[in-house]
């Protein structure tokens, strides 16, 4: 069966009342899609249909996992195309399942699974390639006021979106195409769990943890790979003194690695001494090193003092004083947000500088060096 005549079908027949049953054709063509022949599932994909267990899902939907990322809609990340509640649309969506942190023990299944599922879809949001996520910006709407908590999850759970009208359906070539994308998406997406395990986001009323840090090898030791930084705040010790870190920090550094890993940058954190973050890029001998700054209110001019004065000074400590001196390193400076005029200044210093955008960022902006390296997307 073709997947622009399952979408077709599935809103015609489906009936949300009563009783899920094997014998109801609703549930028979859902339940049947893990065997049917015909669908564009990219090579390592799967397609499963959910019709509810006892009564009927008021909201229907078919999940497309890739078996070497997920399989499990309780608490990973999967694709689903989603039927509102009228079903006259259906939203190909990158989820996260809502199951498993909507457990009482957890976030439960009103504001908190809200906020945390937002917070939570960030990183994944920052890690898709910037061009291809611009067009699927579309998000989950199931006019799921009066469904129960399930559908309004799946709303606040979506990472990238493309809604069709069902009344007027792509050409199933198209949806191939568009079903491809998405696993592109979900790919990337992916790879901040790899990388980052289980980003939680930790309340204020949780302990600090205190770190006394220092270079994990002597200088020149060869790096590492990227892992997460704990989320707790911390102390790090650096020459001058000892600095204040947030889990807002850590949490930047993660969020610009995975956007830089989707630029074709290989991100690394592990033995590199004090340094934030450093990037490589194949076919280039020169390294990118990366000072990251979380900008308070009116902070502006301070964290850009302290990005110059570390990424100049880290230069000369681990490039130019190594045992064997090394070519110079690209500087980049990450911020939290915008810093206006300071960008060109920076520029002036040969400094490149990125921040994300907007207040939930599925994009980054930046200098025009920044532009030039593939970081920050021409606009």
């Amino acid at each position: 069966m073709a997947l622009h005549h399952l979408l077709q079908e599935v809103a015609r027949i489906y009936d949300p009342t009563g009783v899920a049953s094997a014998e109801r054709p609703d549930c028979a063509l859902l339940w049947g899609v893990e065997g049917l022949n015909g669908l564009p599932l990219p090579e390592g994909c799967s397609a499963v249909g959910y019709a509810g267990k006892g009564n009927m899902a008021r909201v229907p939907w078919i999940g497309v996992f890739r078996e070497d990322v997920n399989t499990d809609p309780k608490k990973g990340l999967y694709l689903a195309y989603l039927f509102d509640a009228d079903r006259k649309t259906v939203t190909l969506s990158l989820q996260q399942g809502v199951s498993e942190a909507a457990k009482p023990q957890h976030y439960g299944t009103g504001r908190k699974l809200h906020d945390y599922l937002k917070k939570r879809g960030t990183p994944y949001r920052l890690a898709l390639p910037p061009r291809l996520a611009s067009d699927w910006q579309d998000g989950v709407s199931l006019d799921s006021a009066s469904l129960g908590w399930r559908p309004r999850a799946y709303e606040h759970a979506d990472i990238a979106a493309r809604r069709y009208a069902l009344a007027n359906l792509p050409h199933e070539e198209e949806l191939a195409q568009h079903l491809a994308e998405a696993v592109v998406l979900l790919s990337h997406a992916a790879a901040v769990d790899r990388c980052f395990a289980d980003v939680e986001f930790p309340t204020v009323e949780e302990p600090t943890a205190f770190y006394a840090g220092g270079p994990t090898v002597p200088d020149g030791g060869k790096p590492g790979t990227f892992q997460p930084g704990s989320s707790d705040g911390y102390w790090v010790t650096v020459q001058g003194g000892r600095e204040r870190r947030t889990r807002d920090h850590e949490r930047l550094v993660a969020e610009f690695a995975a956007h830089a890993a989707a630029c074709s940058y290989e991100p690394i954190n592990t033995s590199i001494g004090y340094r934030d973050l450093i990037l490589r890029a194949e076919g280039s001998s020169i390294e990118w090193l990366v000072e990251a700054k979380q900008i308070s209110p009116g902070g502006h001019r301070a964290s850009v003092r302290q990005a110059v004065a570390q990424l100049y000074e880290y230069r000369h400590q681990y490039y130019r004083l190594a045992e064997a001196p090394r070519e110079d390193p690209h500087l980049l400076a990450v911020f939290s947000a915008p810093i206006g005029s300071f960008g060109p200044y920076l520029e002036t210093l040969g400094i490149a500088a990125v921040w994300p955008t907007g207040d939930d960022p599925v994009s980054w902006g930046g200098t025009h060096t920044a532009i030039a390296w593939g970081l920050v997307p021409n606009a």
